[in-house]
């Protein structure tokens, strides 16, 4: 069943939920431009699984791929990721300010019957 997704952030997040693909950024965030071939070596799976991981990443719009000749190199994508850190912060605020609130709550002590 093929998943839909309505915007880029959609696709992003997908996309950062594999740990296969977030290994594959954290390569590329260290080590700038990788091959295809570079990005496959160090994980235990079948060369055509790996093609589907980066088609993943590059609809996603995490990586963008150069191809010349016959070889296939990938770089991240910065403003991607920084849509998606953008999003993750400003929602951060309000999750803490939460669970904030309720660790005071939990915490408060116990009122006595008939206080209000």
């Amino acid at each position: 069943m093929a998943i839909n997704y309505r915007t880029p952030l959609d696709r992003r997040f997908h996309a950062l939920g594999d740990g296969t693909r977030r290994q594959m950024l954290a390569m590329l965030a260290r080590q700038g431009t990788l091959s295809a071939a570079e990005l496959h070596a160090p994980f235990d799976a079948a060369q055509p699984t790996i093609s589907k991981h980066i088609k993943v990443l590059e609809k996603a719009g995490l990586v963008r791929r150069e191809v010349s000749g016959r070889v296939h190199r990938f770089h991240i994508e910065d403003a991607a990721l920084r849509e998606a850190e953008d999003w993750i912060s400003l929602h951060r605020s309000f999750w803490e300010g939460t669970l904030a609130r309720l660790e005071a709550f939990v915490c408060a002590p116990d009122k006595e019957e008939g206080e209000t």
